[in-house]
């Protein structure tokens, strides 16, 4: 099977969307993220404090 992804224009949707049926093509509707879903995932991320990333300090190597 081939995955095609193409532009409709948004009149000229709904006929395409038909003929597309008729011809046996299976639409898949588009994913979208809602950004409220987005944020709390980003929420939930964890920051470091400079003192948490000391101990994957290197000491400097030009000494």
């Amino acid at each position: 099977m081939v995955r095609l992804v193409i532009d409709i224009p948004d009149g000229k949707s709904i006929l395409v969307k038909q003929i597309l049926k008729e011809l046996g093509v299976t639409i898949q509707q588009e994913l979208k993220t809602e950004s409220s879903v987005y944020k709390n995932k980003l929420s939930q991320v964890s920051t470091w404090s400079e003192e948490g990333l000391e101990i994957y300090s290197f000491p400097n190597r030009s000494e």
